[in-house]
């Protein structure tokens, strides 16, 4: 395997070796929202050697984003779009990672094609409609989806898979009016975006076990840390049916 050397110290992992990482450099993740969490995701998913990632986000970086998004430098700033100030960076931090963007609005129209072939895709959303495309599409295409929300010093993260898990829709019944500005530590979204990757990597490899059907909540302002159990909605309408 080329670069090998690259990933010897991942690869020392129980369970990983070199089967996991060829599943890893075979494998494609799409990311939804290329911010404060989809940065560091594809940051540590590149630097994993996943084979392809998809990119999908229609803004262009403004001054705002430079606490936490940092995929995006002072001069990307109003000047090209979050997906190419991203894939600039990506590729030059690994040449070997195939890098797809999309600096489209994603819908429920095209989400299909943005994220054909994708094996895993994370949610690095600020807001609930889009979520809810991206988790009926989860479940549509039996994609697994991994969620992830922050918001001041607060966040949680939980995977979603059709037949194993509650989905978004059992999370959020009623979208909440969204706050625009909402408050955000930088590294708070450094670290759900981490654990966004860390868990597309075991759901891709099969070592550990992954957030299904468990919300890992984190409280940085005061270091509390809880996992709890999700259960399906009753008469969920979009994975109610099973």
């Amino acid at each position: 395997m080329e670069g090998r050397e690259r990933y010897v110290r991942q690869m020392m992992i129980p369970g990983l070796g070199e089967d996991g990482q060829n599943k890893l450099a075979e494998s494609t993740v799409g990311i939804m929202g290329v911010g404060g969490l989809g940065s560091p995701a594809a940051m540590y998913l590149a630097g994993a050697g996943i084979g392809r990632l998809v990119l999908a986000d229609p803004q262009t970086p403004d001054v705002t984003n430079l606490n936490r998004q940092v995929l995006h430098w002072q001069e990307d700033v109003g000047s090209r779009p979050k997906v190419a100030s991203a894939a600039w960076k990506l590729k030059r931090f690994n040449p070997s990672v195939d890098i797809e963007t999309h600096a489209v609005e994603v819908t429920a129209e095209n989400i299909a094609e943005v994220f054909r072939g994708a094996d895993v895709i994370l949610d690095c959303l600020d807001s609930i409609p889009p979520r809810l495309v991206l988790s009926d599409h989860a479940l549509r295409s039996s994609t697994p989806l991994v969620h992830a929300a922050v918001e001041g010093m607060h966040g949680q993260v939980t995977v979603v898979e059709k037949g194993r898990t509650p989905c978004l829709r059992c999370l959020f019944p009623r979208a909440p009016e969204r706050r625009s500005p909402f408050p955000i530590l930088g590294p708070v979204a450094g670290v759900f975006g981490c654990l966004q990757a860390a868990e597309a990597i075991k759901l891709i490899t099969g070592v550990g076990r992954p957030l299904r059907s468990q919300l890992l909540l984190g409280d940085m302002e005061h270091n509390c840390w809880e996992t709890i159990d999700v259960l399906p909605a009753e008469n969920c309408p979009a994975c109610g049916e099973r």
